[in-house]
């Protein structure tokens, strides 16, 4: 997909099309191991806050106030990763 094509869905609204690019991407290629990717993420990162370990939740906030949108998507992007491959499930070959 390209990225107008990925703008034009945005502009659209068309919200399945980008949910599809993302499952698509981290599923490299296939839709159906994108979803089980994106949901071992969700499922490591609620699995290391059952304990109620202590966290900082003042670097979180501050860092949820501080940051442009941009970099928050990016450390979006890039906690998923981590997370997933946290799981030891990485079905990826390298850095992405």
């Amino acid at each position: 997909m390209s990225l107008a094509h990925l703008r034009d869905a945005l502009t659209a609204g068309d919200n399945e099309t980008l949910i599809r690019y993302v499952r698509l991407h981290v599923g490299d290629g296939d839709e159906v191991a994108g979803r089980r990717e994106i949901d071992k993420a969700w499922v490591q990162a609620l699995t290391v806050l059952l304990d109620l370990p202590d966290v900082d939740r003042a670097f979180v906030l501050e860092t949820l106030r501080t940051r442009d949108h941009a970099t928050l998507a990016h450390l979006f992007f890039s906690l998923h990763f981590h997370l997933v491959q946290q799981s030891g499930e990485w079905i990826h070959d390298g850095d992405l």
